[in-house]
């Protein structure tokens, strides 16, 4: 039997790189899709639906204090949840869990609000 060290060593002729695997570009949206899997939800006929009835109980306003905003074109307005789900079901679907605000109050008012909340 032969002693190991007649053998040769081959890793050092392999490349540095080989054995790694090549970075996976994903969109954000793909991102959400894999890491947020809840937000699928929102594509479902079952969220359109409810997004209605809550901007009918609201009266199509904004229910964020001292706004007001009315309108019926519903692009204009967001279904929003009271209380952040992050992704628990039964908080997402939660009729009471649901308001009705306008674009510009849930983007500004409303995420400034949540991202104090999350560091206080």
């Amino acid at each position: 039997m032969g002693k190991l060290k007649a053998v040769g060593s081959t890793l050092t002729r392999l490349k540095p790189t080989m054995g790694s695997l090549a970075r996976v570009e994903r969109s954000a949206d793909a991102d959400r899709r894999l890491f947020k899997p809840w937000h699928k939800w929102y594509k479902s006929a079952r969220w359109r639906a409810l997004r209605v009835l809550v901007f009918t109980r609201d009266l199509y306003t904004c229910q964020w204090p001292g706004c007001g905003f009315t309108s019926a074109d519903t692009s204009r307005l967001v279904a929003d949840h009271c209380e952040p789900h992050r992704g628990d079901e039964r908080l997402f679907w939660l009729f009471a869990n649901l308001q009705t605000l306008c674009k510009p109050c849930h983007d500004s008012r409303k995420q400034r609000a949540e991202r104090a909340a999350l560091l206080a």
